[in-house]
Protein backbone atom coordinates (compact mmCIF):
# COMPACT_ATOMS: atom_id res chain seq x y z
CA UNK A 1 0.00 0.00 0.00
CA UNK A 2 1.35 3.43 -0.93
CA UNK A 3 2.47 5.69 1.93
CA UNK A 4 0.16 8.37 3.28
CA UNK A 5 0.90 11.53 1.27
CA UNK A 6 2.07 14.79 2.76
CA UNK A 7 -0.51 17.54 2.29
CA UNK A 8 0.46 21.16 1.77
CA UNK A 9 -1.55 24.34 1.40
CA UNK A 10 -0.72 27.40 -0.70
CA UNK A 11 -2.86 30.51 -0.23
CA UNK A 12 -2.45 33.11 -2.97
CA UNK A 13 -3.34 36.78 -2.69
CA UNK A 14 -1.92 40.20 -1.86
CA UNK A 15 -4.97 40.86 0.29
CA UNK A 16 -3.87 38.14 2.72
CA UNK A 17 -0.28 39.35 2.95
CA UNK A 18 -1.35 42.97 3.43
CA UNK A 19 -3.83 42.08 6.17
CA UNK A 20 -6.77 43.43 4.19
CA UNK A 21 -8.35 40.02 4.56
CA UNK A 22 -7.66 37.27 7.08
CA UNK A 23 -6.93 33.79 5.80
CA UNK A 24 -9.74 31.32 6.46
CA UNK A 25 -8.45 28.46 4.36
CA UNK A 26 -5.82 26.96 6.65
CA UNK A 27 -8.13 26.29 9.64
CA UNK A 28 -10.75 24.74 7.37
CA UNK A 29 -8.27 22.57 5.43
CA UNK A 30 -6.81 21.34 8.72
CA UNK A 31 -10.35 20.50 9.85
CA UNK A 32 -11.14 18.61 6.64
CA UNK A 33 -7.91 16.60 6.88
CA UNK A 34 -8.11 15.82 10.60
CA UNK A 35 -11.69 14.56 10.20
CA UNK A 36 -10.26 11.92 7.86
CA UNK A 37 -7.25 10.97 9.95
CA UNK A 38 -4.88 13.06 7.83
CA UNK A 39 -2.74 16.10 8.63
CA UNK A 40 -1.49 19.31 7.07
CA UNK A 41 2.30 19.11 6.72
CA UNK A 42 2.93 22.73 5.68
CA UNK A 43 1.32 25.97 4.55
CA UNK A 44 2.63 28.92 2.56
CA UNK A 45 1.32 32.29 1.44
CA UNK A 46 2.21 33.83 -1.91
CA UNK A 47 1.61 37.24 -3.51
CA UNK A 48 -0.21 38.07 -6.71
CA UNK A 49 3.11 38.12 -8.55
CA UNK A 50 3.68 35.67 -11.39
CA UNK A 51 7.43 35.26 -10.98
CA UNK A 52 7.22 34.79 -7.21
CA UNK A 53 4.30 32.40 -7.53
CA UNK A 54 6.08 30.36 -10.21
CA UNK A 55 9.10 30.01 -7.92
CA UNK A 56 6.90 28.95 -5.00
CA UNK A 57 5.03 26.38 -7.08
CA UNK A 58 8.23 24.99 -8.55
CA UNK A 59 9.54 24.38 -5.02
CA UNK A 60 6.24 22.96 -3.77
CA UNK A 61 5.99 20.51 -6.69
CA UNK A 62 9.59 19.29 -6.55
CA UNK A 63 8.75 16.31 -4.33
CA UNK A 64 5.68 14.11 -4.06
CA UNK A 65 3.41 16.27 -1.89
CA UNK A 66 -0.28 16.91 -2.48
CA UNK A 67 -0.65 20.68 -2.76
CA UNK A 68 -3.96 22.50 -2.43
CA UNK A 69 -3.72 26.01 -3.89
CA UNK A 70 -6.43 28.55 -3.11
CA UNK A 71 -6.81 31.71 -5.18
CA UNK A 72 -5.56 33.35 -8.34
CA UNK A 73 -7.27 31.16 -10.95
CA UNK A 74 -9.55 33.86 -12.36
CA UNK A 75 -9.02 35.86 -15.54
CA UNK A 76 -8.25 39.35 -14.21
CA UNK A 77 -4.78 40.93 -14.40
CA UNK A 78 -3.96 40.02 -10.79
CA UNK A 79 -4.73 36.31 -11.27
CA UNK A 80 -1.56 34.33 -12.01
CA UNK A 81 -1.98 30.80 -10.64
CA UNK A 82 -2.87 29.13 -13.96
CA UNK A 83 0.07 30.72 -15.78
CA UNK A 84 2.50 30.20 -12.90
CA UNK A 85 1.55 26.54 -12.61
CA UNK A 86 2.16 26.00 -16.32
CA UNK A 87 5.57 27.70 -16.06
CA UNK A 88 6.50 25.70 -12.96
CA UNK A 89 5.59 22.47 -14.76
CA UNK A 90 7.30 23.48 -18.00
CA UNK A 91 4.17 23.20 -20.14
CA UNK A 92 1.87 25.59 -21.97
CA UNK A 93 -1.69 26.67 -21.31
CA UNK A 94 -4.61 25.34 -23.31
CA UNK A 95 -8.36 25.65 -23.11
CA UNK A 96 -9.61 22.45 -21.50
CA UNK A 97 -12.51 21.08 -23.60
CA UNK A 98 -14.67 20.11 -20.61
CA UNK A 99 -13.95 23.44 -18.93
CA UNK A 100 -15.06 25.16 -22.13
CA UNK A 101 -18.38 23.31 -22.07
CA UNK A 102 -18.98 24.17 -18.42
CA UNK A 103 -18.08 27.83 -18.90
CA UNK A 104 -20.26 28.11 -22.00
CA UNK A 105 -23.16 26.59 -20.07
CA UNK A 106 -22.60 29.14 -17.32
CA UNK A 107 -22.52 32.01 -19.83
CA UNK A 108 -25.77 30.81 -21.40
CA UNK A 109 -27.33 30.66 -17.94
CA UNK A 110 -26.22 34.19 -17.07
CA UNK A 111 -27.45 35.53 -20.41
CA UNK A 112 -30.85 33.91 -19.86
CA UNK A 113 -31.10 35.40 -16.37
CA UNK A 114 -30.55 38.85 -17.91
CA UNK A 115 -33.04 38.18 -20.68
CA UNK A 116 -30.33 38.29 -23.36
CA UNK A 117 -29.43 35.93 -26.16
CA UNK A 118 -26.13 34.07 -25.66
CA UNK A 119 -23.35 35.60 -27.79
CA UNK A 120 -20.32 33.29 -28.16
CA UNK A 121 -18.12 36.20 -29.26
CA UNK A 122 -19.19 38.59 -26.54
CA UNK A 123 -16.11 40.01 -24.71
CA UNK A 124 -17.42 38.90 -21.31
CA UNK A 125 -17.78 35.30 -22.48
CA UNK A 126 -14.36 35.31 -24.14
CA UNK A 127 -12.78 36.58 -20.95
CA UNK A 128 -14.65 33.98 -18.93
CA UNK A 129 -13.26 31.27 -21.22
CA UNK A 130 -9.76 32.22 -20.08
CA UNK A 131 -10.63 30.67 -16.72
CA UNK A 132 -10.66 27.31 -18.52
CA UNK A 133 -7.11 27.69 -19.82
CA UNK A 134 -5.14 25.23 -17.72
CA UNK A 135 -1.65 23.70 -17.89
CA UNK A 136 -1.50 21.06 -20.61
CA UNK A 137 -2.57 17.68 -19.28
CA UNK A 138 -4.60 19.15 -16.42
CA UNK A 139 -7.79 17.60 -15.11
CA UNK A 140 -10.78 19.64 -13.98
CA UNK A 141 -12.09 20.00 -10.43
CA UNK A 142 -15.90 20.44 -10.35
CA UNK A 143 -17.16 23.66 -8.81
CA UNK A 144 -20.65 23.12 -7.32
CA UNK A 145 -21.17 26.84 -6.71
CA UNK A 146 -21.01 28.32 -10.21
CA UNK A 147 -19.69 25.46 -12.39
CA UNK A 148 -16.43 27.31 -13.27
CA UNK A 149 -13.91 24.51 -12.60
CA UNK A 150 -10.54 24.42 -10.94
CA UNK A 151 -7.75 22.16 -12.15
CA UNK A 152 -5.43 19.38 -11.04
CA UNK A 153 -2.08 18.45 -12.52
CA UNK A 154 0.89 16.23 -11.67
CA UNK A 155 4.56 17.21 -11.66
CA UNK A 156 7.31 15.00 -13.14
CA UNK A 157 8.39 14.06 -9.59
CA UNK A 158 4.89 12.88 -8.69
CA UNK A 159 3.57 15.86 -6.74
CA UNK A 160 -0.09 16.78 -7.22
CA UNK A 161 -1.36 20.34 -7.54
CA UNK A 162 -5.04 21.04 -6.98
CA UNK A 163 -5.89 24.68 -7.76
CA UNK A 164 -9.23 26.05 -6.60
CA UNK A 165 -10.70 29.56 -6.30
CA UNK A 166 -9.97 31.80 -3.34
CA UNK A 167 -13.65 32.07 -2.34
CA UNK A 168 -14.27 29.72 0.62
CA UNK A 169 -17.80 28.94 -0.59
CA UNK A 170 -16.21 27.40 -3.69
CA UNK A 171 -12.80 26.24 -2.44
CA UNK A 172 -13.89 24.19 0.56
CA UNK A 173 -16.42 21.92 -1.19
CA UNK A 174 -13.93 21.44 -4.02
CA UNK A 175 -11.16 20.38 -1.62
CA UNK A 176 -13.54 18.05 0.18
CA UNK A 177 -14.52 16.51 -3.17
CA UNK A 178 -10.82 15.97 -3.98
CA UNK A 179 -10.20 14.24 -0.66
CA UNK A 180 -13.18 11.93 -1.08
CA UNK A 181 -12.49 11.14 -4.74
CA UNK A 182 -8.71 10.73 -4.72
CA UNK A 183 -7.44 10.12 -1.19
CA UNK A 184 -10.09 8.00 0.54
CA UNK A 185 -7.72 5.01 0.60
CA UNK A 186 -5.56 6.93 3.05
CA UNK A 187 -8.32 7.95 5.46
CA UNK A 188 -7.45 7.05 9.08
CA UNK A 189 -4.20 5.38 7.98
CA UNK A 190 -2.30 8.46 9.07
CA UNK A 191 -4.42 9.14 12.14
CA UNK A 192 -2.53 11.36 14.54
CA UNK A 193 -3.23 12.36 18.11
CA UNK A 194 -1.98 14.83 20.67
CA UNK A 195 -1.74 14.62 24.45
CA UNK A 196 -0.49 17.43 26.66
CA UNK A 197 -0.43 18.68 30.22
CA UNK A 198 -0.12 22.07 31.89
CA UNK A 199 3.14 22.44 33.84
CA UNK A 200 2.79 25.32 36.31
CA UNK A 201 5.86 27.59 36.45
CA UNK A 202 7.55 25.25 34.00
CA UNK A 203 10.95 26.25 32.61
CA UNK A 204 11.78 24.91 29.16
CA UNK A 205 15.54 24.81 29.72
CA UNK A 206 15.09 22.51 32.72
CA UNK A 207 12.74 20.19 30.86
CA UNK A 208 14.64 20.01 27.56
CA UNK A 209 16.62 16.86 28.57
CA UNK A 210 13.34 15.07 29.28
CA UNK A 211 11.90 16.23 25.97
CA UNK A 212 14.93 14.91 24.09
CA UNK A 213 14.74 11.62 25.96
CA UNK A 214 11.09 11.15 24.98
CA UNK A 215 11.81 11.77 21.30
CA UNK A 216 14.82 9.41 21.38
CA UNK A 217 12.77 6.65 23.05
CA UNK A 218 9.70 7.18 20.86
CA UNK A 219 10.99 8.29 17.43
CA UNK A 220 7.54 8.24 15.83
CA UNK A 221 6.39 11.02 18.16
CA UNK A 222 7.29 14.69 18.51
CA UNK A 223 7.43 16.63 21.75
CA UNK A 224 6.12 20.20 21.84
CA UNK A 225 6.28 22.97 24.39
CA UNK A 226 4.03 26.03 24.35
CA UNK A 227 5.08 28.58 26.99
CA UNK A 228 2.84 31.33 28.33
CA UNK A 229 3.71 34.10 30.76
CA UNK A 230 0.37 35.78 31.40
CA UNK A 231 -2.44 33.24 31.10
CA UNK A 232 -5.53 34.50 33.02
CA UNK A 233 -6.10 31.12 34.70
CA UNK A 234 -2.77 29.27 34.74
CA UNK A 235 -0.38 32.21 35.04
CA UNK A 236 3.17 31.45 33.93
CA UNK A 237 3.19 27.89 32.59
CA UNK A 238 4.09 25.45 29.83
CA UNK A 239 1.74 23.29 27.85
CA UNK A 240 3.99 20.27 27.36
CA UNK A 241 2.92 17.38 25.20
CA UNK A 242 3.53 14.82 22.50
CA UNK A 243 1.92 14.23 19.11
CA UNK A 244 2.13 11.37 16.67
CA UNK A 245 0.47 8.10 15.60
CA UNK A 246 -2.13 6.98 18.11
CA UNK A 247 -0.54 3.77 19.38
CA UNK A 248 3.01 4.98 20.10
CA UNK A 249 1.54 8.26 21.36
CA UNK A 250 0.10 6.61 24.45
CA UNK A 251 3.42 5.16 25.56
CA UNK A 252 5.28 8.41 24.82
CA UNK A 253 2.83 10.44 26.84
CA UNK A 254 2.98 8.01 29.76
CA UNK A 255 6.78 8.36 29.80
CA UNK A 256 6.46 12.15 29.64
CA UNK A 257 4.16 12.23 32.65
CA UNK A 258 6.44 9.85 34.56
CA UNK A 259 9.43 12.09 33.84
CA UNK A 260 7.58 15.21 34.95
CA UNK A 261 6.49 13.58 38.20
CA UNK A 262 10.00 12.35 38.85
CA UNK A 263 11.16 15.95 38.45
CA UNK A 264 8.52 17.03 41.01
CA UNK A 265 6.81 19.28 38.41
CA UNK A 266 3.49 20.77 39.48
CA UNK A 267 0.98 19.53 36.91
CA UNK A 268 -2.38 20.94 35.90
CA UNK A 269 -5.12 19.87 33.46
CA UNK A 270 -4.42 17.33 30.73
CA UNK A 271 -5.64 17.76 27.16
CA UNK A 272 -6.44 15.28 24.39
CA UNK A 273 -6.75 16.29 20.73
Amino acid sequence: MSPVPRFGLLVVGDEILSGKRADKHMPRVIELLVARGLALAWARFAPDDRAALTHTLREALAGRDVVFSCGGIGATPDDHTRQAAASALGVGLQLHPQARELIEARSRQLAALKGHAFEPEHPEHLQRLQMGEFPQGARIIPNPYNQIPGFSCTSPSGASLHAVPGFPVMAWPMIEWLLEQHYAAHFQRGAQGERSVIVYQGIEAQLTPLMRQIEATHPQCKVFSLPSVDHPEYGRHLELGVKGPLQPLQAAYADLLAGLRAAAARLGPEMVR
